[in-house]
């Protein structure tokens, strides 16, 4: 079961997650309301665990924005590009659930996956490869610096 934690709203459900974007989204039906989710990861050094954190982010345009993180533990050594699948895997699931519970609701939502990879440093070799998987499963692909979701609030969250 996907738990998530919110600064303004606390411990929530997938569930209760997308009832929170539901209900904004119904509060202000002309209002431009932007759905993200990005999953970020940090080794441990010398602990053989791996902490990913996938953000789903609702940004209502102009008005601010409201996050919810899920945090769990690997205890496997990944390499970076296992890794970097990996965070794209957990973005797909949450997203895949996340839109299919909005949009059965009725709502039409465009979700956007924000991957921590980019056309500069290390993860570059595997830039097309990955936004190719998640255009193909029908979402939007944002890389860096783009991908603010997965490489500014999932980030700040694997530190700690």
């Amino acid at each position: 079961m996907w738990m998530f934690d919110s600064p303004s709203r606390g411990t929530l459900t997938l569930e209760q997650v997308t009832e929170d974007v539901r209900t904004l989204m119904a509060e202000h039906p002309h209002d431009e309301i932007r759905v993200m989710v990005g999953t970020d990861s940090q080794p441990r050094p010398g602990r053989r665990q791996v902490t990913f954190v996938t953000a789903v982010i609702v940004h209502h345009v102009g008005r601010g924005a409201r996050y919810y993180i899920h945090r769990e533990q690997q205890e496997h050594v990944y390499s970076l590009r296992q890794r970097m699948f990996t965070e794209a895997s957990y973005s797909l699931q949450v997203g895949g659930l996340l839109s299919e519970q909005l949009n059965t609701a009725g709502g039409e939502c465009r979700l956007e996956v924000h991957l921590d990879v980019g056309e500069r440093g290390p993860t570059k070799q595997w830039v097309r490869e990955i936004v190719a998987w998640i255009t193909q499963n029908g979402y939007d692909a944002r890389i860096k610096p783009d991908a603010f979701g997965a490489s500014k609030v999932a980030d700040r969250y694997t530190k700690h």
